[in-house]
């Protein structure tokens, strides 16, 4: 039980916080004057990634034990639905956003940012899911 309770946490710790990127940090960043920009955006991913990679590390870690040693009270499905929402959430972030942040490095760039925009709404909602699937296998434990 207490692995699925930690585990919530960690998926909804990170939820929250990826709501708050979304709707708050991001929108910001078309405030920043052009000319500093490059230096924001690098400051940006510095600062976010030490809230960003404990929770990603601690989310792996609770899936990954979810899935290895699973108690027989916990049912498998909400486990896998939470682990595929965890994939989409890395798979979004390696694949597009890191490459639009690198790109943002270059200095602003309207069309990066609506694309980041766009491509961080998606791990909002796997986020979300992922925190839905966390509470439905404590629910059901």
């Amino acid at each position: 039980m207490t692995l699925l309770v930690v585990h919530l946490a960690l998926t909804a710790a990170y939820a929250g916080f990826q709501w708050t990127v979304r709707f708050l940090v991001y929108p910001q960043f078309a405030q920043v004057p052009a000319e500093a920009f490059a230096g924001y955006e690098r400051s940006h991913q510095r600062l976010v990634s030490r809230v960003v990679g404990p929770l990603f590390a601690g989310q792996g870690v609770t899936t990954l034990l979810l899935l290895a040693v699973r108690p027989a009270e916990v049912p498998l499905p909400p486990v896998l639905a939470g682990a595929a929402c965890l994939a989409v959430v890395l798979g979004v972030t390696a694949f597009l956003a890191v490459p639009l942040h690198r790109r943002l490095d270059g200095g602003w760039d309207l069309a990066a940012h609506r694309r980041l925009l766009r491509v961080d709404g998606l791990r909002v909602a796997a986020a979300t899911a992922g925190t839905a699937a966390a509470a439905w296998a404590l629910l059901l434990a």
